[in-house]
């Protein structure tokens, strides 16, 4: 056993005397060490749980024979941190959180690892160190949070932020907003649309480091708790074995999640994190796999915000397993797979039922032929971007207007609220991408603020920042090259017309090459937004982001 290394021999006696230190008796010595990693703290909804979910692992361990470990993760609020620039820190943090398991695994010799994220960048950081380490792994996250209700009605956080746009166009009063506000999120667990983590969660699932149910059983549901000791006790199984990460993130593994993601219609940040974590795990990703995958993978669902129905719906329509079996009798799936069930995916699926056709499109009807994730390419975005096209009304997957152009988020909001964006604009958010921002914020303000205002179905947003899953509407996120780094982006001036053509994969200013040539002969690198602390090392090694952005 790995962990040997710090309790066995005489050699390692001033080791196993810090284990008394801890308490720790000879029996427990003797069974393989198990970290159990969680993100619980005080100032996240979908960790305030994590304590219960954690403790319920440490249970499963030490049912199965393992002594567990409980060492802590960091995690940020995306919704807490939307708006300013605490959002910068988000994406950035995944960076930290994957360094700081890795640390933790490797000082103290873990024999396997059970990882206990919910929201946003915790996830894929949490996988990231998994596929790094390749120590025996799986992922139990805390679940999702129930929708909320306003006006009779199934809200969620999508329509929390859409409700500040409606209050500042007059189409809401205060009375209206003060009930979203206390009524949106009801309780603990990750925020109840398709949004980042509940994505994360679930792709969890379809690439095989987390058990059937990991994505969709709701955070307060005792289920949850059982999933939780099921994986403590399945972790001992993969250490008997050793079956390791990258035994199962396999290429064809991140065939699956890509299949999956198009399938349900997932947040654009899925991309950045399965580039990442397929970085980690040493498997060849790009933009191309990513729209090939889209291009043969019809869309079943259209989860908050991109419809009404919520993860609960999807749950209880048999979930994520029932959308993988849909796409295993169409052929769309690598069944032969190995998975921390110790079965494969084909084995996973026997019984796998689709319960509600209104939540799960059948094979026959599918919202789209394609994915729910459309990648663009053009003379703005020469290395790609990203858009949920399963978020973008009809009217707008094809789409030409006038740049309306700012440098940064808070510009484009405040002429948003101010009413100077009309029908038929492109907003153009820039020098927010990874190096630029730094951090490649959010932009879930923005297009909230154009939903709320009714305008969701004529204006389109292009950023080289990010779009939280919550957002809808024609938004167009991670343009590649970035502004910061002398991308095309940064060479739109207001006024040019943009073109958009979703269905083709297109997205170019409609300026010709000799114009925009003499103006990259005039650009000039802006001064770096953040030179110190964490934000300033980070803005230095940040990869772009059709890469992951990564860090090199």
């Amino acid at each position: 056993m790995r962990s040997d290394n710090v309790k066995k021999g005489a050699e390692r006696t001033p080791n196993r005397s810090l284990f008394y230190a801890l308490g720790y008796t000879d029996e427990e010595l003797e069974r393989p060490l198990i970290g159990v990693v969680s993100a619980y703290s005080e100032i996240v909804p979908g960790h305030m749980h994590l304590d219960k979910v954690a403790q319920a692992a440490k249970d499963g361990v030490r049912l199965a024979g393992g002594t567990p470990i409980l060492v802590p993760a960091i995690g940020v609020c995306d919704g807490i941190a939307m708006g300013h620039k605490g959002m910068k820190y988000s994406l950035p943090s995944r960076e930290l959180i994957c360094d700081s398991i890795e640390t933790m695994a490797q000082a103290h010799c873990f024999d396997g690892l059970v990882l206990v994220p919910n929201c946003d960048k915790i996830v894929p950081a949490m996988l990231m160190a998994a596929a790094r380490l390749n120590i025996p792994s799986i992922v139990i996250s805390g679940g999702p949070m129930l929708a909320g209700r306003q006006g009779g009605r199934k809200v969620s956080l999508s329509q929390m932020f859409e409700a500040v746009g409606g209050f500042k166009s007059g189409l809401i009063d205060q009375e209206t907003l003060d009930d979203y506000t206390q009524h949106t999120c009801p309780g603990c667990g990750s925020c109840a649309g398709m949004y980042t983590a509940n994505s994360m969660n679930c792709l969890s699932e379809a690439i095989g480091m987390a058990l059937p149910g990991n994505g969709t059983i709701p955070a307060v549901y005792s289920a949850r708790i059982q999933l939780a000791k099921h994986a403590g006790m399945k972790v001992m199984e993969l250490v008997e074995k050793d079956l390791k990460p990258r035994d199962i993130l396999t290429p064809a593994a991140f065939e699956n999640a890509l299949a999956t993601d198009m399938a349900l219609g997932c947040s654009t940040n899925s991309v950045l994190h399965l580039l990442a974590i397929a970085n980690e795990a040493g498997v060849p990703m790009d933009l191309e796999t990513i729209n090939k995958v889209s291009a043969r993978t019809p869309n079943y669902c259209h989860l908050a915000p991109a419809g009404p129905t919520h993860i609960e719906d999807l749950y209880e329509a048999g979930g994520v397993q029932a959308v993988m079996k849909q796409l295993a009798d169409g052929g769309l799936l690598h069944t032969d797979l190995m998975t921390v069930t110790g079965k494969t995916v084909g084995e996973n699926l026997k019984g796998a039922v689709n319960r509600n056709p209104e939540a799960i499109r059948p094979m026959d009807n599918p919202y789209s032929r394609t994915g729910g994730i459309a990648v663009l390419w053009g003379n703005i975005a020469k290395d790609g971007c990203v858009v949920k096209r399963s978020a973008v009304a009809d009217e707008m997957l094809v789409h030409e207007g006038p740049a309306r152009v700012f440098d940064g988020e808070e510009d484009a909001i405040a002429a948003i609220y101010a009413g100077d964006i009309k029908p038929g604009d492109v907003v153009v958010i820039r020098y927010e991408g990874p190096k630029g921002g730094p951090g490649m914020r959010e932009m879930l303000n923005p297009t909230s603020a154009l939903a709320g205002m009714k305008l969701d179905k004529s204006v389109a947003l292009i950023t080289d920042g990010r779009f939280s899953g919550a957002s809808r509407g024609a938004s167009i996120g991670h343009v590649s090259p970035e502004a910061a780094e002398g991308g095309a982006i940064a060479l739109v001036q207001e006024g040019d017309r943009i073109s958009i053509n979703i269905p083709e994969g297109k997205l170019n200013v409609l300026v010709d090459e000799a114009e925009l040539e003499a103006r990259r002969a005039a650009w000039k690198a802006p001064e770096p937004k953040e030179t110190s602390g964490w934000l300033g090392r980070y803005a230095k090694l940040v990869s772009s982001a059709n890469t992951g952005a990564v860090l090199r």
